[in-house]
Formats: structure tokens, C-alpha cells, sequence
């Protein structure tokens, strides 16, 4: 039988089924691309998705409900059609007589004499064989009761009746041993996991081994948890974390003496090929190629190497330039890494340009965020040797003492220094999150905490 989409149950049958099972007239239905939002007689207005599965589409296909809505005040004769009404498209249903078992036989008395029964000259013991449903009893169980019966009674047989009781009694008793209560224990799908990992809060842990709660409860619990914190955010800043770093780094490297700039996202590739990055690179396949001769910059440095030429001469020195934007990489999924991030670079290029320098221009930032840190040595296939800057085992900068062979191929001629931050690390680093998702643009995510709600 076709499974018809729930508008199409609702327009024939002018009905509506609830979660409850109440049974609704419906006033207006409105039907979109994949929702339907439904108007009842009681007033009562829900938007659902125009499914061919849902509870309520099979409740309007078999016409089954639980009882009427009141305030809808339905006729009866309107309910007894839904009620009695079949869909020309249904099959046929095949009604499959019921039956019943054969009546019981008669318990048939065997005479059963043990072996030990034999030897000690004792009478013979009297079983009840049962015949229930054709289902002959078990060979062990009626070994194990007449042993039992044998060795616990040396009196003389009893009646019948009695002997078939007792031993009936300790068959079941010896089949039908009471279960011993197991501890409880609450076991987590990986799909129930991650949506628990995923609900929780900047600093919140769970132990899934000692969780007690079910995941209905624990989900149930964290989802208000979390609407309370939106609102809280909502009462006292309203800002994005991502965005309000970006304004307060800004305010402090323009009071440092830095020129803010802007340049280009979309660049042409010629620009990666003077920072080293040709076809045979292992970064040129992390870059996203926009036609054949232009990417989305993966970096901010070309811009500042092109701003560094043509600010040289007309700003005094040493001259300090610095930009805020976004850059894409194709990175490998991680916990800090992104395909789409936010960078910081600054740099200075003329007189006082030494490691000394640098280095107290990174400390007076990371100071001024809060943000633990530790300078170690490195190097990278861009720049050769490098200062990177540690939180814990993050990497949240690289910075650089120039000058580099390469700076003659965009016409720098001086001493520099320069160091690249990604912004959403440093969130990740000041707020603890375990996953750096929380800290980027996200449609999952509002600073830090799940809106998937």
C-alpha cells in the first residue's frame, strides 16, 4: 500500500490524530516544502514535518485514535466515519482465525521403580507424567525429582495424588530457580555519547561508567541546563566570544602603536608560489582553489608582505601593521583544527626588530588575555626556523625573527618580526574547550554552549 505524506491524510480526512491520540478537527493546513503547520477547531496551532511515517500519519492511514478533543466538539457522526471509514487504496487484510490448544489429557500414573528403590528392597515411588500441549516433560527434571524424592523419603509411598504433588512441586521448584537481582547499569549508544558530550558545558565532565540516569534523563536534564545558560548570556553581554576577542585585541595592539589593514580573501595563487607553497607542496593541497589561478588565502602574510613594501618610507619607524580576518585551510578534523578559522598576525619591520622584541610583544598580549603560555623553538617549511608559543600541548602561535630568503621576492629589504595567532585557539585555551568547534563560527555552537536544543 502507498504510503501518502501527512498533508495528503490530512486533507482527506479533514482529521487530526495527536501525540496523545486525541482526535482534532482541523480549520486551515498549511503544507510548505517539508512542513505542515495545522490549525484546529480547539484553536490549538503545531507546525510538524510532512512525514509518511510519523505516529500521526499512521494513526490517520489506519484510522486509529485514543478519543476526541472536547473543546474541537466533533460530531458523532463524524467520528464514527473516521472510525469505520477504509482507504479505497488499502490491500486486503487477511483474518487469521483464532485457535485454541487441545484440551488437556488426563494425567496418566507411571510407575517408576529407581535403582536404589531395587537394592533397598524400598516401594516403588509414583510419578505423575505430565501432557500439557504436547509438551513432554523434561527427562532431566524427572531424573533429578525422583532422586531427590528417593534419598529425603524412606517412608512407605503415600497415595497418589500426594506423590504426584510432591514431585510436581519440586520439579518446578528444581526448573524454575528465582533470578538473583543484577545491579543496574545504564548503557550508552556512541550516537547517545556523543549528543551527551555534545550537551555539555565548558568544564563539565561525565563518567558514562557511573552514570546512573538513562540517556532520556541525563539528555532531558543538560537541555535545560543549557537553555538557562543561553539566557544568562543573553542578560549580561549579548556578545560573541569570537567576535568581542577580535575587538578587544584590536583596542590593545592600536593602543601598542599597530596600523590595522584589511586585504583581499580571495588572492591569486601566484601569491602562495612566492611564499614557497608550489603545486609539489604538501600545503598546496590543504588550499581551496577557485578557478586556476586564484584560492582563498590559507594565510594572512601575503597581504602584510605587500602592505610592510608599501608602507616603507611613509610611516615612521619601526613601522607596526596588523590584521584580523578569516582563513581556510583544508585541514585534517581534529580537535584544533579547522577548516574555516580566524587569524591574527602582527608584525614589524625597521629598527629594534630582534627576538627580545618579539617575545615581549607576545607576553604583553597573552598577559593581557589571561592566557598561560610557553615559548619553545621549531621550524616550519614556510619560514625554516620559528618560536612557537605553547598552551599546554596546543600550539597557539608561530612567530618569526626575519629577515627570510624570501622576502626579496616582494620587495622587503629589512629587519621584521611577526607572529600569527588563531583566535580560536586562544578561545579554546581561556575557556577550556575540549573541542575547538565550540569556539569557531558554528550554527551548533553559541560561545561554547550547544544550541542543538
Amino acid at each position: 500500500m502507498e504510503r501518502k505524506p501527512l498533508d495528503t491524510l490530512i486533507s482527506k480526512n479533514g482529521l487530526w490524530v495527536s501525540r496523545n491520540g486525541h482526535l482534532h478537527g482541523v480549520k486551515k493546513c498549511e503544507t510548505s516544502q517539508k512542513y505542515v503547520r495545522i490549525e484546529m477547531d480547539c484553536g490549538e496551532i503545531i507546525t510538524v514535518r510532512n512525514s509518511r511515517t510519523s505516529r500521526s500519519a499512521r494513526a490517520l492511514r489506519n484510522h486509529k485514535f485514543h478519543k476526541p478533543c472536547k473543546r474541537c466538539r466533533l460530531t458523532d457522526d463524524r467520528i464514527n466515519e473516521f472510525s469505520k471509514k477504509i482507504s479505497r487504496d488499502e490491500t486486503e487484510i487477511k483474518i487469521v482465525r483464532s485457535f485454541r490448544l487441545p484440551p488437556e489429557k488426563p494425567a496418566e500414573t507411571v510407575n517408576v521403580k529407581p535403582a536404589a528403590a531395587v537394592e533397598n528392597n524400598t516401594p516403588a515411588t509414583h510419578i505423575h507424567n505430565e501432557s500439557r500441549a504436547g509438551v513432554t516433560a523434561d527427562s532431566s527434571t524427572y531424573h533429578r525429582s525422583a532422586s531427590k524424592h528417593n534419598t529425603s523419603d524412606s517412608s512407605p509411598s503415600k497415595p497418589n495424588s500426594n506423590a504426584s504433588a510432591n514431585s510436581n512441586t519440586k520439579a518446578k521448584k528444581t526448573s524454575f530457580q528465582p533470578q538473583q537481582p543484577k545491579s543496574k547499569k545504564t548503557e550508552f549508544t556512541p550516537l547517545q555519547k556523543n549528543r551527551i558530550l555534545s550537551l555539555l558545558g565548558p568544564g563539565e565532565m561525565i563518567s558514562f561508567s557511573k552514570e546512573k540516569r538513562s540517556f532520556a534523563e541525563l539528555e532531558s536534564t543538560l537541555t535545560l541546563q543549557r537553555k538557562k545558560d543561553i539566557r544568562e548570556m543573553y542578560e549580561d553581554s549579548r556578545e560573541n566570544n569570537l567576535g568581542k576577542l577580535e575587538r578587544i585585541i584590536t583596542e590593545f595592539l592600536v593602543d601598542m602603536g599597530f596600523l590595522e589593514v584589511k586585504s583581499p580573501i580571495l588572492i591569486p595563487f601566484e601569491y602562495m608560489e612566492r611564499m614557497g607553497v608550489g603545486e609539489d607542496k604538501k600545503l598546496s593541497e590543504q588550499i581551496f582553489r577557485v578557478g586556476d589561478n586564484m584560492c582563498l588565502r590559507p594565510m594572512l602574510a601575503p597581504g602584510l608582505y605587500n602592505h610592510l613594501r608599501k608602507f616603507d618610507n611613509v610611516l615612521p619607524d619601526p613601522v607596526r601593521i596588523f590584521e584580523i580576518g578569516p582563513c581556510y585551510r583544508k585541514e585534517s578534523d581534529g580537535n584544533s583544527h579547522l577548516e574555516e578559522f580566524t587569524m591574527l598576525n602582527f608584525c614589524q619591520m625597521g629598527s629594534n626588530c630582534t627576538r627580545d622584541e618579539l617575545e615581549y610583544l607576545i607576553k604583553e598580549l597573552l598577559d593581557f588575555l589571561g592566557i598561560e603560555f610557553e615559548i619553545v623553538a621549531d621550524s616550519c617549511m614556510v619560514y625554516g626556523d620559528t618560536i612557537d608559543v605553547m598552551h599546554k600541548d596546543m600550539e597557539l602561535s608561530s612567530a618569526v625573527v626575519g629577515p627570510v630568503p624570501m622576502d626579496m621576492d616582494w620587495g622587503v629589504n629589512k629587519p621584521w618580526i611577526g607572529a600569527g595567532f588563531g583566535l580560536e585557539r586562544l578561545l579554546k585555551a581561556k575557556h577550556d574547550f575540549k573541542n575547538i568547534k565550540r569556539a569557531a563560527r558554528s550554527e551548533s555552537y553559541y560561545n561554547g554552549i550547544s544550541i542543538n536544543l
